[in-house]
């Protein structure tokens, strides 16, 4: 049987504006991605996805569209898209782009006529409002002009599209082909249960994401990626989409990634889990259960990065968790989503100035929430300020980079046996040596209390989430480990991959 390129991949997300700057304006760039290429090739990765770098007044960095079929000045041009596609593709590295079909800016030419009172069924006006809340904060509807309110579930730049109406679904299909037509290899798909609203958009007394509620999930959405998957199966290359699904269940998230529909949909209750090896067999055994090919992931761009999410009160503890996460990630069946910076040992910065922050959730809630600009400040390459070779020259980045970040850097770590970075390139090697030679099931093991042994063959991880050092199980090799063993003995918060003959 053929396996997919997909199924087993190492995804790298690029969040485009905080990775690197050639063009000196402080902003990340597309041309600063393609002269990074070899960096990723080197690490390991097999596909990268970039966040949206379409043309965007940027009230919600990118995630607010006025044109799908081109790129924003401040990350380059056309040109600038296919010479990294092209190159992304002779290091061996797939590329897939952000589609944000939920909604769009609210300067796209689209929003614009129907500020004129044109065509206004494309997107989701009324006379008056419901109860729906904006997940940025506050209410999800805005008034115009002449009286009527539009739904943004998002920020009130970012009005949702009418779905039920078919010269919106069209235009997607259209977007669609006219990147595939440029060679990418797939999408990963911005709100992918949220494009259809239930019929009269009735009150929601808990808006959360489970299947019931009148704002996600709706079945219709299914038909979109229906006709979606039949697209991307009439282009060669086993082109793919992945979703951003958020649900309740694993039972829900499989409907996504049924054979018709989406190839993949991200597990997020790997990333929300705490660190508990209950939690973590849970999620493990839910998400193999119920979706034929598993995703995991650990951070984005949406999210506090999971180093400060595992060891708040200790930064060294974090880092050893992520490190251990990481590795049992790895070991498990399926594919693995990477966030930049994060083979970095990237902590969240949490005291970004006020000033200096740009997301509108920590506008729309006041500044009670802080956002997540703590995530997305650029990575460091070198351990030179003031923007430790993000920026050519003096430039300072979009977002201020802690001074902590110069021994974080590539340059620092580069070479360094014992380093993160050199961690992460060691494990995806050794991963993609084995990928081809164990089964793609997992065998539970006797552990002790707060530890998880699991098998794949000849290879068995071990994770120590517990307090107390433990026996590693029967084995003849230590492949890798998080941090260092002590004999016999795992250490708490450490995992090592084992080999048996």
């Amino acid at each position: 049987m053929d396996i997919p390129w997909w199924r087993d991949a190492i995804v790298y997300e690029i969040y485009v504006r905080s990775f690197a700057d050639a063009s000196g304006d402080g902003v990340g760039d597309l041309a600063g991605v393609r002269e990074r290429l070899p960096y990723l090739r080197r690490l390991g990765v097999d596909a990268i996805w970039l966040t949206p770098f379409y043309p965007s007044p940027m009230a919600d960095g990118g995630y607010d569209v006025a044109n799908y079929r081109g790129v924003d000045p401040l990350f380059g041009t056309l040109a600038d898209f296919e010479s990294l596609v092209e190159q992304a593709h002779e290091h061996g590295l797939r590329v897939l782009v952000d589609i944000v079909p939920n909604h769009s800016s609210s300067e796209h030419p689209w929003f614009q006529a129907a500020l004129r009172g044109e065509r206004r069924d494309r997107y989701i006006f009324r006379d008056t409002t419901n109860n729906w809340q904006s997940t940025f904060g506050g209410p999800a509807w805005t008034k115009v002009a002449d009286g009527q309110y539009y739904l943004h579930l998002f920020a009130p730049g970012q009005p949702d599209f009418n779905w039920r109406n078919p010269e919106v679904h069209a235009e997607f299909l259209d977007i669609l082909r006219f990147w595939l037509d440029r060679g990418v290899d797939g999408f990963r798909i911005d709100v992918a249960m949220g494009l259809y609203k239930a019929e009269g958009l009735p009150d929601v007394g808990d808006q959360s994401f489970k299947s019931v509620s009148p704002v996600w999930g709706q079945p219709e959405v299914h038909n979109v990626y229906r006709d979606w998957r039949r697209l991307l199966n009439g282009y060669p290359g086993e082109r793919m989409a992945v979703g951003e699904v958020w649900t309740d269940s694993s039972e829900d998230l499989a409907l996504y990634v049924r054979p018709d529909e989406l190839h993949q949909s991200f597990n997020f209750a790997w990333l929300q889990a705490p660190w508990s090896p209950t939690a973590f067999k849970k999620v493990i055994d839910d998400t193999l259960a119920s979706v034929p090919f598993a995703t995991w992931v650990l951070s984005n761009h949406d999210v506090v990065r999971h180093r400060t999410r595992y060891g708040t009160a200790d930064p060294g503890t974090g880092l050893a968790r992520a490190r251990a996460a990481l590795l049992t990630m790895l070991a498990l069946p399926g594919s693995a989503y990477l966030y930049q910076g994060e083979e970095l040992g990237l902590p969240e910065v949490t005291d970004l100035p006020d000033e200096a922050r740009q997301d509108p959730v920590f506008f729309q809630s006041k500044g009670k929430l802080p956002g997540r600009d703590g995530c997305r400040v650029p990575i460091p390459w070198t351990v030179d300020p003031p923007s430790h070779g993000f920026s050519p020259g003096g430039v300072e980045p979009w977002l201020p980079q802690p001074a902590t970040f110069a021994e974080l850097s590539v340059e620092k770590q580069e070479g360094d046996a014992g380093s993160t970075l050199e961690f992460y390139r060691q494990a995806l090697a050794c991963r993609r040596d084995l990928v081809g030679t164990i089964p793609y099931t997992l065998e539970w093991l006797d552990s002790p209390e707060g530890v998880l042994f699991f098998s794949r063959g000849p290879l068995t991880c071990a994770i120590n989430c517990g307090l107390q050092p433990v026996h590693l199980p029967e084995h003849d090799t230590v492949l890798l480990s998080s941090g260092p063993l002590k004999g016999d003995l795992l250490p708490p918060d450490t995992a090592a991959w084992l080999m048996t003959s």
